[in-house]
């Protein structure tokens, strides 16, 4: 697989004790942790654009960067880490990778869910870092390839909906034959420089319009 730029401008969304309590194990070391997942980017050739916490304010401050990608690092409040992430992008779709020592996976099913491009488990070795990324990265672009032919196919079923309407329409009120009320619409269509299933809308709100 052909490696993704490693100029990727990145938002790691880290836990809110990147300066922690001096006399809280459990936060020293997930300050550290924190601390080598950022180095390991870096070293990587990222970019790293911002750390942000989960805080109501994320959806604007990610708005605000228009991040390549977001990293989370998180640990026994994966779940709630993630909540924050997927609402932060509901509107703007990117990819998402989560970093995490906490080895349970009951909540992987859902990440992925969500939209969680790479849900891994004790994997900070910086030698692992950009196979990690790559692949992330590929299985978003192909997840958004799918999405937009599922909206296509959509799009083209409701314009044939719409075509077929305004057909019959034109063969009930102008008693055409199906050929002929097909060939006028195609005609209005090409004469006024319009799609297909524009011309049978407008046929159709006329119609709706004038009872």
């Amino acid at each position: 697989m052909r490696p993704f730029p490693t100029s990727l401008r990145i938002v790691v969304i880290a836990p809110d004790s990147l300066s922690p309590d001096g006399e809280d194990t459990q936060e020293i070391e997930q300050a550290e942790r924190s601390r080598q997942l950022r180095i390991s980017l870096l070293e990587n050739g990222y970019n790293v654009i911002a750390v942000l916490p989960t805080d109501t304010f994320l959806d604007e401050r990610i708005a605000q960067l228009q991040p390549d990608m977001i990293v989370v690092d998180a640990e026994s409040a994966a779940r709630d880490a993630l909540e924050h992430v997927v609402m932060a992008t509901r509107d703007e779709r990117r990819p998402i990778v989560l970093f995490t020592n906490d080895d349970d996976t009951t909540h992987v099913k859902d990440a992925v869910a969500a939209g969680v491009s790479a849900y891994i488990v004790a994997g900070l070795a910086p030698e692992r870092i950009r196979p990690i990324l790559d692949v992330a990265m590929a299985r978003f672009q192909h997840e958004q390839q799918l999405r937009r032919q599922l909206a296509d196919a959509r799009s083209q079923l409701q314009e044939r909906k719409v075509v077929e309407r305004a057909k019959h329409l034109l063969m009930q009120r102008q008693k055409l034959s199906e050929q002929e009320a097909y060939g006028k619409l195609r005609k209005t269509a090409m004469d006024r420089g319009l799609k297909l299933g524009e011309v049978a809308q407008r046929i159709l709100d006329v119609a709706d319009l004038l009872g």
